[in-house]
């Protein structure tokens, strides 16, 4: 996919969120309606804490030189007790926010950058634009547990 392709997808990402879980009631958020799984809260403070570390990761290979990117455990800071006073409408805006900071910083970048480098502590050396190909599938990926969830909770 050429650059250009992938920014306007990363950036389209957040509008894919809202409409997935447009229209979800109170009450839902923290339903946990299949066993062993996310509640739709944790899986959005999950979305928007990834945003806000590949945002960090991005900015560091844009501004150091082959910098080192440490591994992230997604499942702690989605834990129901860390979620509880994050609102879905808030972790939205950082999700929307961090995609537009991050658009128009690239947007603003000549097309080398987007083969910068970085190791990455467990899975080794990567692009800029590997970095960017993962974040952007990142929400698509967890739209398929969304629906499933909003199909076990009838809404």
């Amino acid at each position: 996919m050429d650059s250009l392709a992938l920014l306007t997808e990363y950036s389209t990402g957040p509008a894919l969120l809202d409409r997935a879980l447009e229209s979800v009631a109170d009450e839902h958020w923290d339903a946990v309606p299949i066993a062993d799984t996310w509640s739709l809260r944790q899986l959005l403070c999950h979305l928007a804490d990834a945003e806000i570390v590949y945002a960090d990761r991005i900015k560091r290979v844009l501004t150091e030189d082959n910098p080192t990117l440490r591994g992230w455990q997604p499942g702690e800071a989605s834990r129901a007790d860390m979620c509880q006073c994050r609102t879905p409408g808030n972790e939205l805006i950082v999700v929307s926010a961090v995609r537009q900071q991050v658009t128009e910083m690239l947007q603003a970048q000549d097309v080398e950058v987007w083969q910068r480098t970085a190791v990455h502590d467990e899975d080794g050396p990567m692009t800029l634009e590997t970095l960017l190909e993962r974040i952007t599938q990142h929400i698509p990926h967890h739209l398929t547990f969304v629906q499933t969830k909003r199909q076990a909770l009838g809404i």
